[in-house]
C-alpha cells in the first residue's frame, strides 16, 4: 500500500506550494555545521496542550511526521528527556533507508547519535534502545546519580556528567561539541525544554500547531521557571491542511 504523501504549503516569507523534502530541507538546513546550533521540536494544540491523553505523539498528524523525519536528517544528535523517552515508546535511534541514504549522500553519518537525559537513570541497558542501537547512544546525568546505574550503562553508552545535582545545560553543550556533535535536535519533553530555555540555549523552535482544541489538565510544551523570556523571530510559516508549522529561530 502506497502512503500518499502529505501537502505542505509555505505561506510565509515566500508562497510555494506542494514542497518537495529537498525544499523543505532548505528550509531548515544550516550552511555552517561546524557552528553549534540548538534545535527543539514540538507540537502543541491549538489551546497550548503539549499532550492527547498523555502523549506528545497524539497530537501528531502526517504533515508534522513529515517533517518531524526530516528534521533527523539533519542533525548530529538527537536529545531527549529520559521521561519522553519512555512515555512515548522510543526505540533504537535507526533512521529508515530512505533517511539514511540522504544523510551518506550529504556526507553524514547514516543514523544521528541518540542522548537521552536522566537524573535518576531508570534506564534499562538491556533495552534495545541501547543493545539494537546502530551508533553508540549518550547517557546525559549529574554527579548526584545513582553510581552503580552510571556505571551499568556505560559498559552501552557514552555516559556524560554535566552538573552535581541539577542538569548544567552549558556542559551537556560543550560535551555534545566536543564529541564532533555540533548539531543538537531536541524532541522534547516539557521539562527539559524548560531547562534549555532557562539555560538560553535555544536557537531554534520548530512548533507544529494541531488544530485541535485539547483543554483539561495538559502540560504547555516548556516547564520550569524562567529568569527572563527570551525572544525570538519567525524564520518561516509552512501549512498543511488545518495545521500551521513554525520555524523560530533566536532574536539577532
Amino acid at each position: 500500500m502506497i502512503v500518499p504523501v502529505p501537502r505542505i504549503d509555505c505561506l510565509w516569507p515566500e508562497l510555494g506550494t506542494d514542497l518537495s523534502d529537498d525544499q523543505l530541507l532548505q528550509r531548515f538546513a544550516r550552511d555552517d555545521r561546524a557552528a553549534p546550533w540548538l534545535r527543539v521540536n514540538f507540537i502543541s494544540s491549538i489551546d497550548g496542550a503539549a499532550t492527547s491523553a498523555g502523549l506528545s505523539g497524539a497530537l501528531g498528524m502526517p504533515a508534522d511526521h513529515r517533517v518531524f523525519a526530516l528534521l533527523r536528517r539533519l542533525t548530529d544528535v538527537v536529545l531527549v528527556g529520559a521521561g519522553t523517552v519512555r512515555a512515548e515508546g522510543y526505540g533504537p535511534m535507526r533512521l529508515d533507508e530512505v533517511d539514511a541514504q540522504w544523510r551518506i549522500t550529504a556526507g553524514l553519518a547514516p543514523h544521528p547519535v541518540f542522548a537521552i537525559v536522566s537524573g535518576r537513570l531508570d534506564l534499562d541497558p538491556a533495552s534495545s534502545i541501547f543493545t539494537d542501537a546502530p551508533v553508540r547512544p549518550i547517557v546525559v546525568t549529574t554527579a548526584s546519580s545513582p553510581t552503580d546505574k552510571r556505571e551499568a550503562l556505560a559498559r552501552v553508552a557514552d555516559v556524560l556528567v554535566c552538573g552535581e545535582r541539577a542538569l548544567d545545560v552549558d556542559s551537556m553543550r560543550r560535551q555534545l561539541v566536543e564529541h564532533g556533535l555540533t548539531q543538537i535536535h531536541c524532541e522534547g519533553g516539557p521539562s527539559l525544554f524548560g531547562a534549555l530555555t532557562a539555560a538560553g540555549a535555544v536557537d531554534e523552535l520548530c512548533l507544529t500547531v494541531s488544530p485541535r482544541l485539547e483543554a483539561g489538565d495538559a502540560p504547555r510544551i516548556a516547564s520550569g521557571e524562567l529568569p527572563e523570556a527570551q525572544n525570538m523571530q519567525l524564520g518561516h510559516v509552512l501549512r498543511s491542511d488545518s495545521a500551521l508549522l513554525l520555524r523560530y529561530v533566536r532574536a539577532s
